[in-house]
């Protein structure tokens, strides 16, 4: 699952230390823009039981995306890893086709049992008319800022924080089985398609530890979520969104 070559195990996670917080201010500046974007999930839940309608909450996306972008701008110092685009032209080429191949398994992995509850999704029309600026402003958030925002929480964070409270000192590589799995499967039950879900997080998180490079599944789930938008608005498949 990786290019690192290492024969030996990984530590054990590392024990906190006396006085040293839970999560520090490394894994909050990953965890505040994910938890942000989904406050804004729950909260158009809550508004629509409240009475308003899909079309009316269509205008909280832009606000929630915004709120997200403002942090991650606001934390970007903290983001080493993604200062220098750092890969090559074939790991490029390589997460580019996990993406198409996770675009395609999640508009096929869609039967009943591979779902859960209903996913009215995001229709960006009005009186039967396309707005397009709607539709500019969800493939915007979804392929250039939810990437971002996700992969510093699942990937940067989570993968390595499962193995090790110390995460930022771990490689990549060096991420074991359980701390590969539970947050695939946390990704996967975090979508509404739900297995898709599980394949797209087992995928990003292949790469991550193969590459030993964030923007690796950055840039897989951006081609994904990107080529997801053209897909929807072309077939009119607004339950993807």
């Amino acid at each position: 699952m990786s290019e690192h070559d290492d024969s030996h195990a990984a530590p054990p996670p590392a024990a906190l230390a006396a006085g040293e917080p839970f999560l520090n201010r490394a894994a909050w500046v990953r965890i505040l823009p994910f938890g942000t974007y989904i406050f804004f999930i729950v909260l158009g839940d809550v508004l629509e039981r409240f009475g308003y309608s899909r079309a009316e909450l269509r205008w909280l996306y832009p606000v929630q995306v915004g709120a997200v972008l403002a942090l991650l701008a606001a934390f970007w110092r903290a983001y080493d890893e993604l200062h220098r685009f750092a890969l090559s032209p074939r790991q490029v080429l390589v997460a580019s086709a996990a993406g198409i191949v996770v675009l395609v398994l999640w508009v096929n992995l869609d039967a009943p049992w591979m779902t859960i509850g209903s996913a009215p999704g995001y229709d960006p029309r009005t009186h039967g008319q396309i707005d397009w600026l709607l539709v500019a402003i969800r493939i915007a958030g979804a392929a250039l800022i939810v990437p971002v925002m996700e992969e510093l929480f699942w990937r940067s964070f989570l993968m390595r924080w499962v193995e090790q409270s110390d995460f930022m000192s771990l490689d990549p590589a060096r991420i074991g089985f359980r701390a590969f799995v539970i947050p695939c499967l946390l990704f996967g039950f975090e979508h509404h398609l739900w297995l898709a879900g599980i394949m797209a997080g087992v995928a990003y998180g292949m790469l991550y530890m193969r590459h030993r490079k964030l923007w690796s599944p950055i840039l897989a789930h951006a081609i994904t979520n990107g080529l997801l938008g053209v897909w929807v608005v072309h077939t009119g498949g607004w339950q993807f969104w």
